[in-house]
């Protein structure tokens, strides 16, 4: 295996240097920018042509913004540490060895005599309340003894109490630093628990040094208040000069704001700034929209207070600095607080640059009701940053990233895969050399007998093939042009069907093929050049063929629906041909959106961007209905609260669809403009509501799929080697469709009957369920990767009821509606909950 580039225990050194309040990076960010991302021989990171084209970055260099954690490390004076065991006969071993900052010191489990079986824990106390969310953990450099394989972070106020585990998983069996996100809360106490050893080389756990990170000003699990009724007042603000007033950061337009006053004399610092709710409500966090218009008085240091009368102000529930730009920024309060009023203190300007203070907009935020926001669990860790992610019909989720778990580059011949198993939560890992395919950044199809195929990407012309029932990979015929970025579909005649991708390879000319499973092999479409289905990207073919949005239909023809503003048929028959079908409403093109089938003939499409990146992505989505004949209707629907570009989009059985993460103004492998609250898309109404917001930022190289419980999988984000920004991890959440308002489980109507396993196209389908229910639904398994699964399709049901809970299901004839392939059938009940899911495969 080749080897990783040299690391370094640069986090914590970098973290160091924050902490104490000096520039964060102001060299490396230089350096960085001069240098192309370095593959594992410390050649230029190529985009991988398998020797047909010139090689070249993926990316000149991750931004600085990836560079630095998004959260601060937290000072560890005054902290101590506990072990439920520690070697002290034969080394000094010892738990406390963990926070003295020294690499090449650790803290071991017994291993003298005989040694303490797993698991073993280690507990850190603060000694004071702090927002926590994350855990750094340096393994041991001297030997792989003891590294942590899998692992729960618990939480508690009091030493005592600890609740569910926030965060668990599985590491990667490496010396990397690793970071274990969860959603931020105030604690004291924070316990690590090793339950394997990430090697099984023996029953010991080890540590070399543990960090904490603070708040990441991107509060998780909260939803934000309306602020009906609310008014604000300041302890002054500008309105000889200007229009500045409190109440301009209630009125929902960014243009207008409130500033210190300015004129004359300037009100010296402090300035503070006063929300009367008008009713006491539990208040969680805080977010801040600097003014637009320019940086005088941006804040910097800052406190949160609360109050139930508006005269008694507590101790500060928050406390920071905030950094010198111009992007929304968060606080999350050390504990859920009722308050009626809220006092946000201004103590600096960010930039020194006067003493002003100013804000666009101030919102606060509440814990989540479940039964309309949903719920999140627990984070689980990865052993690589899931890059790309298939639902496999064994009720597990195959992910990958690239030749390495953390980065990617040259065209290596392997890949890094995991697998999760949905029933246990467990993860494996797995390097997969047999079919010489470095697989990252490729196309994904779902065949028709539940395979994963796999094309393109590091290694541009190589294709593998992933079978579930054997757990094997296979190689299959090379495409004829090689390719990075491209999209693929499964076709209504059960072939694979792939256009675009400039990423590898040379630029332009990437044409449909489509692939056989009778031949494995590949034949071209000469009648179906891409030039016709590009954006108008300025970084030309690069770009503007990237990341297509495909939807199949009958009789071997495809819809090409984005995210260039131009649709397009596509028919695979023969050479192939290419008829434009008119343009997106009035939609711009919309690089890295995406689009969600959510009923038969009917998509959803959201987000995306004018170009790949560096430039503001939209709020706008748009349906597109295919019943009407040729030409699809394009209409502008509901738009999305927040804008996004590199989010993931997922159907869900009752037709609603769910967008998580994304940027509103997109950079690969920074996570600044992070986008933390899902929205829920009703096709009823046309409207998006905000959902419960993540712990942790997802955006580019990120995932998410449906899973057969009826739950939703979100994960991943960055693969930028030594950065701030890779996300090892994923979270599964729980829609509010399941949930109570208490965050107790809705009683789910359940399939009691087993229907074979493989139903063709036409048939009857009898089942039964153990209670009425009146709707039922197929969801085809999904394939994700940089925000597109053109493999996920919803289609309702028709049925009839046969006597008591037995019913007759009714599958579409046509395999350009229920297009061949893995399903999950659903059933609902009149309140619209579904059921678990039965696997099924229709072909």
């Amino acid at each position: 295996m080749l080897p990783d580039l040299p690391r370094t225990t640069g986090l914590f050194r970098r973290a160091r240097l924050r902490s104490q309040g000096l520039v964060l990076f102001a060299l490396v960010a230089v350096f960085a920018a001069l240098l192309p991302v370095l593959d594992a021989r410390g050649s230029r990171a190529a985009a991988g042509d398998g020797g047909t084209g010139p090689t070249r970055p993926h990316h000149a260099a991750a931004p600085a913004s990836a560079m630095e954690p998004a959260a601060p490390v937290l000072s560890r004076t005054g902290w101590t540490a506990t072990a439920s065991d520690e070697e002290t006969a034969q080394a000094d071993n010892r738990a406390a060895n963990v926070l003295d900052g020294k690499a090449d010191t650790l803290w071991h489990s017994r291993w003298s005599g005989t040694a303490t079986p797993l698991p073993h824990s280690l507990t850190l106390d603060m000694h004071r309340t702090e927002v926590v969310s994350a855990l750094l953990y340096q393994p041991r450099a001297d030997s792989p003894n003891g590294r942590i394989g899998e692992y729960a972070v618990h939480l508690s106020t009091d030493g005592r109490n600890w609740g569910a585990a926030v965060a668990g998983g599985t590491l990667a069996d490496d010396t990397t630093t690793k970071t274990l996100s969860f959603a931020a809360r105030g604690t004291r106490f924070v316990r690590l628990t090793a339950t394997t050893e990430a090697g099984n080389r023996g029953p010991w756990s080890s540590a070399a040094e543990i960090q904490l990170l603070g708040d990441p000003g991107l509060p998780a699990s909260v939803v934000e208040l309306p602020t009906t009724g609310w008014t604000a007042t300041a302890s002054d603000e500008e309105t000889a000069q200007g229009d500045n007033r409190a109440a301009n950061v209630l009125d929902g337009d960014a243009d207008t704001l409130w500033h210190s006053r300015w004129s004359g004399t300037a009100t010296p610092l402090p300035h503070s700034l006063t929300l009367d709710m008008h009713r006491t409500q539990t208040v969680s966090a805080l977010s801040y929209q600097p003014r637009k218009s320019g940086a005088n008085g941006r804040v910097g240091a800052y406190s949160v207070a609360t109050s139930i009368d508006g005269v008694s102000f507590g101790s500060p529930v928050a406390t920071g600095v905030w950094k010198d730009d111009d992007t929304v920024k968060s606080t999350t309060f050390t504990r859920p607080t009722p308050a009626r009023f809220v006092r946000l203190t201004a103590t600096t300007e960010a930039g020194n640059r006067g003493p002003w203070s100013s804000a666009a907009e101030i919102r606060l935020s509440g814990p989540a009701d479940p039964a309309v926001s949903g719920a999140w669990d627990r984070v689980t860790g990865f052993p690589l940053v899931p890059v790309a992610t298939a639902v496999l019909p064994n009720n597990k989720l195959l992910a990958w990233s690239a030749y390495a778990i953390d980065r990617f580059g040259g065209s290596n011949g392997y890949t890094q895969t995991a697998v999760m198993d949905l029933g246990t939560g467990q993860v494996t890992q797995r390097r997969v050399d047999n079919t010489g395919h470095d697989m990252f950044c490729p196309g994904i199809a779902l065949l028709s007998d539940g395979r994963v195929l796999v094309t393109g990407g590091s290694n541009a012309a190589r294709a593998s093939i992933y079978d579930p029932r054997t757990d094997t990979w296979t190689a299959t015929g090379e495409m004829n042009i090689p390719r990075g970025y491209q999209a693929m579909t499964l076709l209504s005649t059960g072939d694979a069907f792939v256009l675009g991708g400039s990423w590898s390879g040379a630029r332009g000319g990437k044409d449909g093929e489509v692939w056989s499973p009778a031949t494995g092999k590949w034949r071209t479409l000469p009648g179906v050049p891409v030039k016709d289905t590009m954006t108008a990207d300025p970084a030309g073919p690069y770009r503007a063929d990237n990341h297509q949005w495909l939807h199949a239909t009958s009789r071997g023809r495809v819809l090409q629906l984005g995210p260039s503003k131009q649709l397009n048929w596509i028919d695979t028959n023969g050479n192939g041909t290419v008829t434009p079908a008119g343009v997106r409403a009035d939609s711009q093109d919309a690089m890295n959106g995406n689009a969600v089938s959510y009923d038969i003939g009917k998509l959803l499409t959201l987000g995306g961007a004018t170009a790949y990146e560096n430039t503001d992505a939209t709020r706008r989505a748009y349906t597109v209905d295919l019943n009407g004949g040729a030409r699809p209707v394009s209409k502008r629907t509901g738009d999305m609260a927040g804008a996004r570009a590199f989010s993931n989009s997922v159907v869900m059985p009752d037709g609603k669809v769910a967008v998580f993460g994304g940027q509103s103004y997109p950079v690969p492998f920074s996570d600044a403009t992070s986008v933390l609250a899902p929205e829920l898309w009703d096709p009823a109404t046309g409207a998006f509501t905000k959902l419960a917001g993540m712990a942790v930022p997802r955006n580019y190289h990120s995932v998410a799929n449906l899973l057969p419980d009826g739950r939703i999988f979100s994960g991943g984000g960055g693969l930028c080697g030594d950065c701030a920004t890779n996300h090892s991890d994923g979270a599964v959440f729980t829609p509010p469709y399941l949930l109570n308002p208490d965050g107790t489980r809705k009683p789910r109507p359940a399939l009691t009957s087993t229907p074979p396993a493989r139903v063709a196209h036409g048939a009857v389908l009898p089942v039964t369920t153990d209670k009425p229910v009146t709707a039922f639904s197929l969801v085809r398994a999904g394939a994700a990767t940089h925000s597109v699964d053109n493999d996920q399709r919803r289609v309702p049901l028709s049925f009839r009821h046969t006597g008591g809970t037995s019913y007759a299901l009714t599958v579409p004839a046509d395999p350009g509606v229920a297009l061949p392939g893995t399903y999950m059938l659903f059933a609902l009940d009149a309140a619209g909950v579904p059921s678990i899911a039965k696997m099924i495969t229709i072909n």
